[in-house]
Order: structure tokens, then C-alpha cells, then sequence
């Protein structure tokens, strides 16, 4: 087994601090009794209990999980059909356009995403709010849906559905009772990751939004603007703690998964 030099050892420690010692310090002053939020002034849940009074702060959360969890459920339905295309579906025609549109939002940077989405409902007519920003999110969250499903199906045993639908099984069912189970927790991952990026997105909702449909992030950037209250290190202490149990779940399923299927081969 190969050792570590120090080198090595203080690069890590270096790199592990530059991200995430500032998440650490926020979390730390989310529970400052003191009302400056840079003079440490003893250990206090006092700011939590503000921020649960904060009608505002609360009306944000409810819209940022309402918009989180409608956009993860259609990203993870669209992503899983598209994975299926671009995996079963062989080399048909406009499979590069298909894929490069599928493709595009994990390069694009959210800029542009975002005034594209803003001048296509401006054109369209639609007015901003909780839907577009939904659908926005949806597209967002989609592409990265297909590519954990995609990666599922590309190790996925054909053979399987070959022989349920050789004793009769018609092709609907035995994607319902054969792949569907398989690929679950592919799926599952998919979905805790479009709620982690939706519940993080700024950029993307703030072309996009409108009355009634300010989200999370947006009401915590607007504050801040204003001047960094102690409760703001509390909403996003919670924000943060939300975002890295999703996170984890979904690799905790994913990397389950895979165990799971290398011990299926090598009892065979």
C-alpha cells in the first residue's frame, strides 16, 4: 500500500480548507448570541428562534422545497425517458442533436441559461412565477438526472428483460417489474440530486421569477445585500445541513447499488 508523503498529506489538508473551512465558520456563528455576526459572544440557539418567526424567511423555504420537489419529480421522469433514448434506441437520427441538447445545461454557464428561459417565456407570453420557475428548474436538473440513469443502464444486464418478455411479458410491464426495480436507485439518486441543485440554484431563478415565487437563495441575497444578519447564518447553516444529506443519500444509494450488482456477478 502506497503511503502518503507529508507533501501530499498538507496538500489535502490545504485544498479540504479552502473549501470548506468557510462553511464551517458560518456554521459555527449560526449559534453567536452575539448580534454581530464577527464578534463571537457565546454559544445560543437564540437565532433560530428569530428565524422561525420570520414570515418572509418561511414563505421563501416552503416555495424553494414546493419548486425543488415538483422539479426533481419531472426532471427524474424526463432524465430516466431520455437515458432510455440514448441507451436502447441505438444511433437513430438527431441522436448527437438529442444528446447535445440533453448535454448542454452542464456546460452552459447559468447566465445563459437563464435569459435564454427568461426570453422564451417573454415570447411565448407566459407570465414569471412558481411555474416558470419550476419548468426552469426542470430543465436545469433533467440533464443531470439522465447522466446517473445513463451510466445505470449502460452496465445494466439486458438479458434480464430478455427472458421475462420470452415467457410473455409485454414490453410496458417488464420495464415496470424487471428495469424499473433494477435501475431504482439510479433513479432515486437522480431525483435527491435535482432537489440538492434546485434548493441551491440562484442564478437560474432569478431570470425566471416573479410575484409569489421568490425562492430560498433569493430572499437570502437580498438581505445580504442589505447587511449580513445573524439569522442569515442560521437559514443557511439549514440550507447547507438540507443540501449535504441529499447529497449524500444520493451517492450512499448509488455506491449501495453498485455493491449490490458486483456482488450479484460474482456469485454467478
Amino acid at each position: 500500500m502506497r503511503r502518503l508523503s507529508a507533501f501530499n498529506m498538507v496538500s489535502v489538508a490545504l485544498g479540504l480548507a479552502f473549501l470548506h473551512l468557510p462553511i464551517a465558520i458560518l456554521v459555527i456563528y449560526s449559534f453567536n448570541a452575539s448580534r454581530l455576526v464577527t464578534v463571537w459572544g457565546g454559544w445560543s440557539m437564540h437565532w433560530y428562534a428569530v428565524l422561525l418567526e420570520d414570515q418572509e424567511m418561511r414563505e421563501a423555504a416552503i416555495a424553494s422545497v414546493a419548486i425543488a420537489t415538483i422539479s426533481a419529480a419531472a426532471a427524474t421522469v424526463l432524465g430516466t425517458c431520455a437515458a432510455l433514448a440514448l441507451t436502447r434506441l441505438g444511433r437513430f437520427r438527431g441522436r448527437m442533436s438529442f444528446a447535445a441538447m440533453i448535454y448542454a445545461p452542464l456546460v452552459m454557464p447559468e447566465v445563459i441559461t437563464g435569459l435564454s428561459l427568461l426570453l422564451m417565456f417573454v415570447a411565448a407570453g407566459v407570465d414569471r412565477g412558481f411555474v416558470t420557475v419550476t419548468a426552469a428548474h426542470t430543465t436545469l436538473t433533467m440533464c443531470f438526472v439522465a447522466v446517473v440513469v445513463q451510466s445505470r443502464l449502460a452496465s445494466f444486464d439486458r438479458s434480464l428483460e430478455e427472458a421475462a418478455m420470452d415467457l410473455g411479458c409485454p414490453p410496458a410491464r417488464t420495464f415496470l417489474t424487471v428495469t424499473l426495480p433494477l435501475i431504482a436507485p439510479a433513479v432515486i439518486a437522480g431525483f435527491l440530486l435535482a432537489v440538492s441543485l434546485s434548493l441551491d440554484d440562484l442564478v437560474i431563478a432569478s431570470f425566471t421569477t416573479g410575484p409569489g415565487a421568490t425562492t430560498l437563495p433569493m430572499r437570502i441575497y437580498s438581505q445580504v445585500r442589505l447587511g449580513v444578519k445573524p439569522e442569515i447564518n442560521a437559514i443557511c447553516t439549514i440550507l447547507v445541513a438540507v443540501v449535504a444529506v441529499a447529497i449524500f443519500a444520493a451517492a450512499f444509494i448509488s455506491r449501495r447499488a453498485q455493491a449490490g450488482e458486483a456482488a450479484g456477478l460474482a456469485g454467478k
